[in-house]
């Protein structure tokens, strides 16, 4: 019998025992943390930049030339682009769960690189990136002005030129989004004086080229050199400009007479913003910021902690008055979620230990189903380590499940033995030898039923079976585990802690089982009577089942329940158009709010103009919102969903934006706030109007459902357009290219990338 050789072999079913805790124990230190398993499907990003072009025009010329070459993808699932006003594109490329994203990444650059030679060249010199990375974002760095002595410029310059690049080596992190840019040369060129020199900006561009740029002069007795040559050195000639006066004398244009134009002669010349794009602030003061998005794969917890760390160090530099807050941190919540969950599996096993204790009412026959526990839950994790799997509320769910049926098999155990020492009168060996002939077959059958009620679970497809997978793996593996040391260490602690005993008969336990008698005694007289009346009781057994399948059908059904994750986020849009001045005033409008109407539940508000969810434009916003602890805000009124309802109501009332706030997904990963999205996709050759026109019929329709609410549009609205016709014939007479004219264009409305200059031993961008 197989557990008969454990019996007489007690030290060797501890040696199993110790083996399978210290598995469990060394995976404990290298699994990772995390609320739910990884769902969301790994993407890749592939953003790029054409400065000064409207969205159709980066439609066009960009974005449909790098998605048709989106071809031949291994487990491609889709992607989406988006073209904004701003001259940024995103394409994000979704793959299925389980690809592997650094492959994805590779077969995406590959893609990208043969349409790179087709793009614009303006696009090609600003680069084309591909990051695998996820859409939502883990947290957010913001770096703020307490004393508003700085502008948020000169903020986003030292945030971008210290930590940006730290930030993004660190492990884990996919990409990151920068609320500010850091300094560029700003050439402004003045087109009055620019014609009274005869002047093109291309001629100013020209000479920024040319006077602006680093030049390999070669060596001074390089070999092959003469035998007299005594000495070799480096030879150095012009290097890149580095400071604002060196550009104002660059030269533009050369007379007959001697006389020479300068730079500073036709133009401004400052050390700006490369982007005025985006314009942050934090309680009111000056800010920038810098959001995290991790890596397809990476545990956000430790990403988290590492991306902390690093901000630490960079802390102690900062400049004076410059001082640093989360405004986002999705990782909280994480930690408070797991850290409830394990609370939980400790209370379970005290519980459990507390109730075998009251009914065995023996310290050793106790003991021997407690020692249980330990063993099997170390050993699940070991097997969540093998599997690749992670410590996340729903393995640690099934553990706590899986305590009252895991110590199930060592109680019956020694329920057994003892019933067959009390019975027989045999010792403890022999009882646990005999005992274990009995039931050993009935433990593992036992053990194969209620594994297979959880094992349809790990066959689930989709994002459902992505969750729901390690919540089977994880009971099964317990229950498995429940078995072996059932069948090895539990009759070893029988045959060597039990001994015969005497039931009590008197104090505590006495009495308890005194009253426990009755209870049986009345459960037994009532089971009696109801077989008397079997009819009656099949009626009421129909009735209940009835009942059961009534409710399940009312309960609302969902993917996840809606947490509160101490966070909200709210996007304001202004009608097409609407200038950066119009955004500030809506933006400050929402920040007193929070401050003064929310302000004993608001923490701190970070707000960001320029930019959100649906886009990046002049007349879109976003604020991130975050609350106080939850020990702070007690009450069904103060949570985020419901700060968030009477956001989106009260500040609904501005009349220059429509604004909605939003609380984050329950998953990280999938999508940026909670809800799903819909795509409106036109084919056969239905124009863009059209498919307007189709999204407005539908945004209507859904706003008026009952069961929807804040349903909106996931883009900006259309930007006016000013159309300018070339009259080339004209163009001509005047002794004008066409290339000069768009030049111009671009030059005054756009701003044209150059080269770059040094800042600060920092290479940065020049514009005119």
């Amino acid at each position: 019998m197989f557990s008969r050789f454990f019996v007489r072999r007690p030290v060797f079913a501890w040696v199993i025992a110790i083996l399978i805790m210290l598995a469990g124990i060394l995976a404990i230190r290298t699994l990772p943390v995390a609320q739910y398993p990884d769902v969301a499907p790994p993407a890749i990003k592939i953003s790029a930049t054409y400065t000064g072009a409207s969205a159709e025009t980066l439609e066009n010329s960009v974005t449909q030339v790098i998605e048709q070459q989106l071809t031949g993808l291994d487990n491609l699932l889709y992607f989406t682009s988006t073209s904004s006003s701003d001259g940024s594109v995103s394409i994000t490329v979704t793959f299925e769960q389980g690809t592997d994203p650094d492959t994805a990444q590779v077969q995406v650059q590959n893609k990208v690189q043969q349409a790179e030679s087709r793009l614009p060249s303006e696009v090609q010199q600003s680069g084309v990136t591909v990051e695998k990375s996820q859409s939502s974002f883990l947290l957010i760095l913001a770096v703020y002005d307490k004393n508003n002595k700085a502008t948020s410029s000169d903020i986003s310059d030292w945030l971008v030129s210290n930590m940006q690049d730290p930030m993004a080596r660190i492990e884990g992190v996919g990409s990151l989004q920068v609320f500010g840019a850091e300094y560029a040369m700003r050439i402004w060129m003045d087109p009055t004086k620019l014609a009274s020199y005869s002047l093109m900006p291309s001629d100013v561009q020209s000479a920024i080229e040319a006077q602006n740029v680093q030049v390999s002069a070669g060596k001074i007795g390089a070999l092959p050199a003469s035998n007299a040559q005594q000495l070799t050195a480096t030879v150095r000639a012009q290097s890149r400009l580095q400071t604002v006066a060196q550009f104002k004398e660059i030269i533009v244009k050369s007379k007959s007479d001697g006389s020479v134009v300068r730079l500073s002669d036709v133009a401004r010349v400052e050390m700006g913003s490369e982007d005025y794009t985006a314009s942050a602030n934090l309680n009111g003061h000056p800010a920038a910021g810098i959001a995290v998005m991790m890596a397809p794969g990476a545990n956000a917890l430790n990403t988290a902690t590492l991306v902390k760390n690093k901000i630490a160090e960079f802390q102690r530099q900062m400049p004076q008055g410059y001082d640093i807050a989360y405004p986002k941190d999705s990782t909280e919540f994480i930690k408070i979620s797991v850290e409830d969950v394990i609370q939980t599996l400790f209370e379970a096993i005290i519980l459990v230990v507390c109730v075998m204790y009251l009914f065995l009412q023996n310290f050793r026959a106790t003991l021997i189903p407690a020692v249980a526990v330990p063993v099997v839950l170390l050993g699940t994790f070991g097997v969540l380590a093998l599997f690749g799997y992670s410590i996340n509320t729903l393995t640690l769910f099934a553990m706590v499940l899986a305590i009252g049926l895991l110590v199930d098999d060592a109680i019956v155990v020694v329920e057994n033995v003892e019933r067959i020492m009390r019975d027989e009168g045999l010792p403890a060996r022999e009882a646990t030898e005999k005992s274990m002939g009995e039931i050993s077959g009935a433990l593992i059958a036992i053990a194969l039923v209620l594994s297979a009620v959880f094992l349809p679970m790990a066959f689930f497809g989709g994002s459902t079976g992505v969750i729901y997978r390690q919540f089977s793996v994880t009971i099964i593996s317990a229950m498995m585990l429940s078995v072996v040391v059932a069948l090895t260490l539990t009759p070893a602690l029988c045959g060597a802690l039990l001994s015969h005993s005497k039931p009590h008969t008197k104090g505590f336990f006495g009495a308890f089982n005194r009253l426990w008698g009755r209870t049986e005694q009345g459960y037994q007289h009532r089971v009696v009577g109801g077989l008397r009346r079997s009819a009656m009781m099949m009626g009421a057994f129909v009735l209940i089942c009835g009942g059961m399948a009534l409710a399940m059908w009312k309960l609302p059904g969902s993917f996840l329940p809606t947490e509160d994750q101490g966070e909200i986020m709210v996007q304001y849009t202004l009608p097409a158009g609407a200038t950066a001045v119009r955004t500030a005033e809506v933006r400050r409008q929402v920040t007193d709010w929070f401050l003064t109407k929310e302000k004993a539940n608001t923490d701190v508000i970070f707000t960001v103009d320029g930019f959100s969810f649906s886009g990046s434009g002049q007349n879109a916003g976003m604020a991130f919102v975050s609350l106080k602890n939850w020990s702070e805000r007690k009450g069904e009124e103060n949570t985020a969903q419901a700060i968030a309802l009477r956001a989106t109501k009260e500040l609904g009332g501005i009349r220059d934006a429509t604004l909605f706030a939003m609380t984050p997904p329950s998953v990280d990963g999938l999508g940026q706030s909670n809800g799903f999205t819909f795509e409106l996709m036109a084919s056969g050759g239905t124009d863009r109007d059209s498919l307007m026109k189709m999204r407005s019929q539908l945004l209507a329709a859904a706003n008026q459902s009952t069961e929807l609410q804040s349903v909106r549009a996931n883009d900006l609205p259309q930007m006016p357009q000013l159309q300018v016709d070339i009259d080339n014939n004209k163009a001509v007479s005047l002794g004008l290219s066409l290339s000069d004219v768009t030049d111009t264009l671009s030059s005054a409305w756009g701003g044209t990338y150059v080269n770059d200059f040094i800042d600060r031993g920092r290479v940065k961008k020049v514009y005119i």
